[in-house]
């Protein structure tokens, strides 16, 4: 089939083409390896830890759109405009809704780099010099599994070696937070919360209302990664 000759008709009749075979093939061998890595990320290094789907449906939804996005997008690559128009939204996002944990933040953008730069890695090929130019497969898995290696560094602690917990209280006797009383304060923390306590923090108190906010550090497996643990107020 002469796809040259029938994109020449349509172009010139409705000004798109019908099929590019190498655009596509090369849209589909990134977009499989895009999906690979984002899903590695989500599923295997994020979700383990904080065990919130609803971020990982975000994650992957998210990173895919955005590379779906960029890859569609004229010339092969984001105008400063359109990026800066891109991440505006991402700001606006972040700031008018229920505001999303740092870490969650973090490997959303992360992986919304992978994305862009799946997106945008591609060859080009000039007729005239008979050559090709630009990034190749094997510099896009480099890159891609870069990602994945610090992903994996930092959630298996092979870097951060503090591996204590913490956790916001709103305290309900502020008679014990004097520095004289810490031990006994601390005993009577660890007696309500079950928890080892490693250190405290006192932060704000309400003599008015008998509260006070204290931080409770202390190391447990099962809580390490954890998002609601840092979260001050009950939701709606």
């Amino acid at each position: 089939m002469d796809f040259t000759q029938i994109n020449n008709d349509l172009g010139n009749l409705f000004g798109v083409t019908l099929f590019d075979p190498q655009q596509f093939i090369s849209l589909i061998i990134r977009f499989v390896i895009n999906l690979v890595v984002v899903s590695i990320i989500s599923r295997f290094f994020y979700y383990p830890r904080s065990r919130r789907r609803d971020y990982m449906f975000i994650f992957v939804l998210m990173s895919m759109s955005i590379f779906l996005l960029v890859s569609l997008m004229e010339g092969g690559g984001m105008e400063l405009g359109a990026a800066m128009g891109l991440f505006a939204i991402f700001g606006i996002m972040r700031f008018r809704t229920e505001a999303v944990p740092i870490r969650e933040m973090t490997y959303l953008f992360m992986l919304i780099a992978v994305s862009v730069v799946n997106a945008v890695a591609r060859g080009d090929y000039h007729p005239k010099a008979q050559y090709w130019d630009g990034v190749g497969i094997v510099t896009i898995l480099f890159v891609n599994i870069v990602f994945i290696i610090m992903a994996w560094l930092f959630e298996s602690s092979r870097i951060l070696s503090d591996s204590s917990c913490s956790k916001y209280i709103k305290y309900d006797n502020v008679n014990l937070v004097a520095p004289a009383k810490r031990e006994e304060l601390k005993a009577d923390l660890e007696k309500r919360t079950g928890l080892k306590i490693q250190r405290i923090e006192v932060g704000m108190i309400d003599y008015l209302k008998d509260a006070v906010l204290i931080r409770i550090f202390y190391d447990d497996r099962a809580d390490r990664g954890s998002s609601i643990a840092e979260i001050t107020k009950m939701p709606r």
